[in-house]
């Protein structure tokens, strides 16, 4: 199902893989590269319904209108949380995760508090711009004060799962799991231990773990 959500930049769009029988909502946005098709994104709408957990993708108003260049941060977070009624009137009373890949984590994380969700999801968290590690992003990945699963590749040039681990290594919500052999796309070489099915896999258990962990969490409150 697709939804078309006015916001001030013009209209995003909500894509849903429901779940026959839902007990928690995923929204996940995409990376400033790309859209709602990357391989992870896709990955979890398709396998994640079966595990009762309804997935909604989000596009920005930037990629709704064929633009190439992502909008500003600021940008990108509006047109997110003018969307927020929509996934809310979804949702209903299900608990709220949210996530995203790239530059949709850095929103998901940046208005984790402002969405009321119970946990965050980043696929691939842009730590620093390539080459300039001293361009931290650390303050956005420590602003969500609930639960953070940050998969990450093991030779993402974003930030490897090793770094990323190191500098959150004091925040215990942040938990980092290592992508073997992935870079910031979750492509891994052709020799690596891990084919992509098999990344996907690791991907899609993982954060229905997650997901499973923190809305039961949420329901037992």
């Amino acid at each position: 199902m697709e939804t078309l959500v006015p916001t001030s930049a013009g209209p995003a769009r909500l894509t849903v893989a429901a779940a026959g029988e839902p007990r928690a909502v995923l929204w996940l946005g995409h990376g400033a590269g790309g859209g709602i098709g990357a391989p992870d994104l896709t990955a979890l709408a398709a396998r994640l319904p079966e595990q009762g957990v309804t997935v909604v993708r989000h596009e920005q108003p930037w990629r709704v209108a064929g633009k190439r260049i992502a909008s500003r941060p600021s940008a990108l977070d509006a047109g997110w949380l003018e969307s927020l009624p929509a996934v809310r009137e979804l949702a209903g009373p299900l608990p709220l995760v949210v996530g995203g890949r790239s530059a949709g984590a850095r929103v998901a994380c940046r208005t984790a508090a402002e969405t009321g969700a119970t946990g965050v999801v980043c696929l691939g968290f842009p730590m620093h711009p390539p080459s300039t590690p001293e361009k931290s992003r650390l303050p956005e990945l420590l602003t969500p004060t609930i639960p953070v699963l940050v998969l990450q590749g093991e030779r993402d040039t974003f930030g490897t799962a090793a770094a990323v681990a190191e500098e959150a290594r004091d925040a215990p919500q942040v938990r980092v799991l290592e992508v073997p052999g992935a870079d910031h796309s979750m492509k891994t070489l052709k020799g690596s231990a891990l084919r992509p099915a098999q990344v996907l896999a690791m991907i899609t258990d993982a954060v229905a773990d997650f997901v499973g962990e923190v809305a039961g969490r949420e329901a037992a409150r």
